[in-house]
């Protein structure tokens, strides 16, 4: 057999990919914290253009304060911005809060739904964040969550050139077993925060570089080698 490299076929590169991050990152996992569906909605939605890490810090008082969807509409949206205000874009978020919790509850009769055709038509819910609710509260995979550094290390590993999230997203779908949909995400999300950083990636630290041809172009090839 063949030695796998960058130009060996997409789906062969994927398969050795999930392998190896596997190994990696045993345990990678949503890294938004949440103990219901609406509580990773709000959560994911509040994660735009913010750190998980900084929601994490902000939701455990805001589901105090507003414990579920009936809170949420329930609330003035000033004060649903003056509670989220850490997570940047406060005002934008709270209207798709407020607007979203009060579709759960008349479209939905107060649970979140589990499809992502029903997920989308809900304010502030584009296929990302669809992805990651169906995906992780549900085990529903019927998307790839492309987040930023899923769509930085997609186009680095050469799946693709796209910088739409969701035609990166379609890309994938195309060559990911389906059965990894949601555990491709959490893989490179997580080696996207600890190898494969955006303006410094480390390339010779990286157990991909061989599949990887933007990693083959900063690396010396003596020292790119590895068994397949």
């Amino acid at each position: 057999m063949s030695r796998l490299g960058p130009s060996s076929p997409p789906e062969s590169r994927v398969r050795a990919i999930l392998r190896r991050l596997r190994v990696a990152y045993p345990e990678a996992r949503c890294s938004l914290d949440f103990t219901t569906p609406w509580e990773l909605l709000v959560a994911t939605i509040l994660s735009a253009q913010c750190t998980d890490e900084r929601v994490n810090m902000v939701t455990p008082g805001l589901f105090r304060q507003y414990p579920d969807p009936q809170a949420f509409a329930d609330a003035d949206e000033r004060q649903i911005a003056k509670a989220i205000f850490q997570t940047g874009f406060h005002n934008q978020k709270a209207r798709s809060l407020h607007g979203a919790a009060i579709a759960v509850l008349e479209r939905h009769g107060g649970k979140v739904p589990r499809r992502t055709e029903q997920l989308v038509k809900l304010p502030g819910v584009g296929r990302k964040t669809a992805a990651v609710v169906s995906g992780n509260a549900f085990g529903r995979r019927e998307g790839i969550a492309v987040d930023t550094h899923v769509g930085r290390l997609t186009r680095r590993l050469g799946f693709t050139a796209e910088t739409d999230p969701e035609r990166v997203e379609r890309e994938l779908m195309a060559i990911v077993p389906r059965s990894a949909w949601v555990e491709w995400s959490h893989l490179l999300i997580w080696h996207g925060r600890a190898v494969c950083i955006a303006r410094s990636p480390r390339c010779p630290e990286c157990v991909l570089l061989d599949l990887c041809p933007e990693g083959q172009s900063r690396v010396p090839p003596a020292r790119s080698r590895r068994t397949p």
